[in-house]
């Protein structure tokens, strides 16, 4: 490892520009087909940033905010304020005006970059109110509208690089490992977005244990296709600066609604993805395999029958099963293989729970599924399963490097260098969050004995009813939204004698039902039809089938607008903004007790 021996994220990637040269490096779509920036180029274009980000007066400490696209421009922008000795903070694309508005304040922001005119449109407005900010670059070319803040373009910026002198080498030398390398602020699931500081060394140790947990896997030349926010820690350790450190390729996907042709494209060796992605992809296959029957039908529930006895270990195949299980690899899982472009070494699932169930389909197909966990107070990477012992319940051992602990209460505490520096400017929240030096994760679980970690509920998150009866309403939901009726889910019952759900239908469902049924009304007046209720009904009775009598949805309310990163309902990694939905909806969940 003497070679990865890297002290900051920026000597890493001018370290590995240098080695790699010519190589392509980032992959962007021009003219309808993805064209690479190499990895010279790459480090060019961030060294004379960062000396035009030098000339408009950032200095070392100084924070600038960051709202892009997933584009060759994010990672440059990236690596050249940390270049220019500032600190990065990343803003999600989806913000409001107000919420580049608290980041800029909060964080005491300088300047900011802003990719696109529609990013840029709510980023300026918001640089012109807050306290600190002095200047807006904006990557596209925009309109000349006047503002109280100084706008630059990309290039302008770039050629002010040109002429100003080239520090930028000190400037990387003289940082430290323990300096703050970016604020990332959470997702807001439960509260407003607090900026956390984490240090080079914090993604580093993230990187060097993803590194030895890979290894296995043979990693050599390394495809990634980036399309989760880079604005969440997950993907920018997993998805940017893990790339780095291996030497790795980047193909940046145009949109979630393109993954899939876009996979095909860039044909990646390793993918990041979130839980939500999984369940979309896992009701598209079996919607598609009922839609076509017959004998393709018959051999891909063949697939997945001797797929799961294989990997559940329960029972060997017998001789003539492993014979159908080899002609099967031929006949089914490589042609699913190829819908992920055909030479995917596996998925890193992260970023919230993985049903098992989920993660056993996909494994039964031959398609690796390795659940991580982690936390952005953690850089984010806590623990991963390693590829060559998967346990699908777990999200599998700590990384290299990784303290872990259970505490009385069952939360789940971590030590290492991971761990965030604390909150900017919320020294009460650090302490909560830091004790004893062992970060308070929120979450609850176990350890087993050979020291996989296994996640059973947030504290916060969890259902205490009015017997007194802990209930994990992530399982539940996760069980509710595998039926083909249901789409999103959320369960509540925190002091109440049951539990209710609100709960959005599954479009594709509620055409076929339309159609089968002659109903040609809107949503809206859908999910207020008694026969389509008693539709969904069937669906939440066979999930209470299946669970515990405390457990069952006894009520629930059907919503004609899905949970969306656009009406704020969830995060950018596609998780429930629980409190944000109680706020929108509660009166529907008053009125179903």
């Amino acid at each position: 490892m003497a070679d990865r021996d890297w002290q900051t994220l920026t000597t890493m990637f001018f370290d590995q520009a240098a080695r790699h040269g010519d190589k392509p490096f980032l992959w962007a779509k021009q003219a309808g087909k993805f064209a690479p920036l190499t990895w010279r180029e790459a480090a060019d274009t961030a060294n004379r940033l960062a000396r035009g980000l030098h000339a408009l007066g950032v200095r070392p400490g100084d924070r600038v905010v960051l709202a892009s696209e997933n584009r060759p421009e994010w990672l440059i922008a990236d690596i050249a304020i940390m270049a220019a000795g500032a600190i990065t903070v990343p803003a999600n694309t989806t913000n409001t005006v107000g919420d580049h508005l608290h980041i800029l304040n909060n964080s005491g922001a300088m300047a900011a970059i802003a990719s696109s005119r529609q990013i840029a449109d709510r980023m300026i407005p918001a640089a012109q109110k807050a306290a600190a900010a002095r200047f807006v670059v904006t990557v596209d070319a925009l309109s000349t509208n006047q503002t109280t803040v100084d706008r630059h373009g990309w290039d302008e910026v770039l050629a002010m690089g040109d002429g100003a002198p080239d520090n930028v080498a000190d400037t990387v030398a003289e940082a430290k490992r323990r300096d703050v390398a970016c604020i990332i602020y959470t997702s807001g699931t439960g509260g407003a977005p607090k900026g956390v500081m984490l240090s080079h060394g914090a993604i580093l140790s993230n990187c060097t244990g993803a590194y030895d947990l890979l290894l296995q896997l043979g990693l050599d030349e390394e495809v990634f296709l980036s399309f989760l926010p880079l604005s969440h820690s997950y993907e920018h350790t997993a998805g940017q600066f893990f790339p780095i450190y291996i030497g790795a390729e980047i193909y940046y996907a145009e949109s979630i609604d393109q993954l899939m042709p876009n996979m095909a494209e860039a044909r990646p060796t390793l993918m990041t993805a979130v839980p939500r992605l999984y369940e979309m992809a896992h009701l598209r296959i079996r919607r598609e395999i009922d839609r076509i029957g017959g004998i393709k039908a018959k051999l891909f529930n063949a697939t997945l029958a001797l797929g799961r006895k294989k990997v559940l270990g329960e029972e060997r195949l017998s001789p003539l099963e492993r014979i159908e299980d080899r002609a099967l690899d031929l006949l089914v899982r490589r042609k699913i293989r190829a819908r992920f472009g055909g030479r995917l070494k596996g998925f890193v699932s992260g970023g919230a729970a993985l049903n098992p169930d989920i993660g056993l389909f996909f494994t039964s197909l031959g398609v690796n599924l390795y659940q991580g966990y982690g936390q952005t107070e953690s850089a984010p990477v806590i623990s991963c399963n390693p590829p060559d012992k998967v346990k699908l319940e777990t999200v599998g051992p700590p990384l290299a490097g990784v303290e872990v602990k259970i505490a009385e209460d069952g939360e789940i505490l971590v030590r290492g260098e991971l761990v965030m520096d604390g909150y900017w400017n919320d020294e009460a929240a650090t302490r909560e969050a830091i004790r004893d030096g062992w970060l308070h994760t929120g979450d609850v679980g176990s350890v087993d004995e050979e020291g996989y970690i296994r996640i059973t509920d947030r504290k916060k998150d969890i259902i205490v009813n009015s017997g007194g009866d802990s209930i994990s309403p992530q399982r539940i939901e996760g069980m509710l939204t595998m039926e083909p009726e249901i789409a999103q889910a959320m369960v509540c019952g925190d002091g109440k004698p049951h539990l209710v759900a609100l709960i959005v239908p599954d479009p594709e469902f509620v055409h076929e039902w339309a159609r089968k049924t002659g109903r040609k009304g809107a949503m809206e007046e859908t999910v207020q039809d008694p026969a389509f209720r008693k539709a969904i009904r069937d669906g939440v009775d066979r999930v209470n089938g299946r669970l515990a009598v405390i457990e069952r949805v006894r009520k629930f309310d059907l919503l004609a607008e899905p949970f969306s990163i656009e009406n704020r309902l969830m995060t950018a990694t596609l998780k429930l903004r629980r409190y944000k939905i109680l706020a929108a909806h509660g009166d529907r969940i008053a009125a179903l007790y």
